[in-house]
């Protein structure tokens, strides 16, 4: 059988590989703490579910516009602004069924075929595979491990060929996130050279120790050249309900509407009602998972920096932290699968962000403090093991 060239560029997921793992124990019997999973381990709040309930029994399960329900599209224009300060008409607004399929979109309505584009790791890796599908040409741009901006190498990496640059803050896999210092200075890059810039903000909310996230959107002398990207899974606790939206001018918006139209035709239409309540009703729910994600942070970084030769910074946002474990091994791939088949804990290998996340492992803190607690011990006794 013979599959597209295109797909031999695709990498499959190292994440899945994991649960794959985890899930063949589990079926012989075998407990496994999970701290491999990126999504939040609380329930959606009661009253978006029921807003979406609502939506259901008043029969709204039809077809909607491709681009969003009118409501929806003010009410995250309207977020935006109470969140960022940035003014953006509803005609900016793409909603998608999930945050990565409006990447997605953003990349087959801009970058040609040969284009390349710089990606700062470590990084999600999805954005690496989502530019190939669009047939451009991905290019590393090693940040710090804490997801610190290197400014000239950003510089060096620059090509006649250069169309874009994607940068992820808060960041997945470090929980780093990029001062406004920093953020400035890729905005001064990306103004000089007059390339795009894919901003992906899903982890906005969840920041610490006054820590605000600082927009791309709150640059307008880059408006027309920027992508914004967010969505409900972590904010709300939505991970399944898969709904997201991109922010971009209207042409690029009208551009990626036709990728929808001809894959996805729209979000689910009460999904979309649901979102409207998340945006518009009471945000105390989501205080109250950012405390709780905030009190297991510290006490998995306090944990990990307690295990001789591991180092772990302080995330200034998301649910994940990146030790570096580089003084047992370089093989993050070998540390995790090994790590599983005897302890019993499911982590991620670093390697899958980028070249330079080698020597590191992802633990989310998505999940109970006593899986945490236990699953770091776990990681000290297979690490001493070595």
């Amino acid at each position: 059988m013979k599959l597209s060239k295109r797909m031999e560029k695709i990498s499959g997921s190292g994440t899945i590989r994991m649960l794959e793992i985890a899930k063949e124990l589990e079926q012989r019997g075998r407990r496994v703490i999970h701290l491999e999973v990126g999504e939040p381990d609380f329930d959606t709040p009661q009253h978006i579910k029921e807003a979406a309930i609502k939506a259901m029994n008043e029969g709204f399960v039809k077809y909607t516009s491709s681009k969003g329900i009118p409501e929806l599209r003010e009410a995250i224009a309207w977020d935006i602004q109470r969140r960022t300060g940035a003014e953006v008409n509803p005609n900016q607004v793409l909603v998608t069924p999930g945050g990565k399929h409006s990447i997605f979109c953003a990349a087959l309505s801009l970058i040609n075929p040969g284009d390349e584009v710089l990606i700062p790791v470590p990084v999600w890796p999805s954005y690496k595979d989502i530019v190939e599908m669009a047939e451009g040409v991905p290019k590393e741009v090693f940040f710090g491990e804490d997801y610190s901006i290197n400014e000239e190498a950003i510089k060096e990496a620059i090509t006649e060929k250069t169309k874009a640059i994607i940068i992820n803050s808060p960041n997945n896999p470090t929980g780093g996130a990029l001062t406004r210092e920093e953020v400035k200075a890729i905005v001064d890059i990306v103004a000089e050279k007059g390339l795009y810039i894919f901003s992906d903000e899903i982890y906005d909310a969840l920041t610490y120790d006054g820590f605000r996230n600082t927009s791309i959107l709150s640059f307008p002398e880059i408006r027309d050249q920027t992508v914004y990207f967010h969505g409900f899974s972590k904010t709300y606790s939505m991970t399944g309900w898969r709904l997201g939206y991109a922010v971009a001018h209207p042409k690029i918006v009208d551009a990626m509407s036709k990728i929808q139209q001809n894959s996805t035709t729209c979000a689910t239409s009460f999904v979309q009602k649901a979102a409207v309540e998340a945006l518009r009703g009471p945000q105390e729910c989501v205080e109250e998972m950012r405390k709780e994600y905030d009190k297991r942070r510290k006490v998995t970084v306090k944990a990990l920096n307690r295990i001789d030769g591991v180092s772990c910074s302080m995330p200034r946002g998301a649910f994940y932290v990146f030790p570096n474990i580089s003084e047992y091994s370089k093989d993050s791939f070998q540390v995790a699968e090994k790590l599983l088949e005897s302890k019993g804990v499911c982590l991620t290998p670093g390697r899958i962000f980028g070249s330079n996340g080698e020597g590191h492992l992802r633990i989310s803190y998505a999940t109970s403090l006593e899986d945490i607690k236990e699953g770091i011990k776990r990681l000290e006794e297979f690490l001493n093991s070595l």
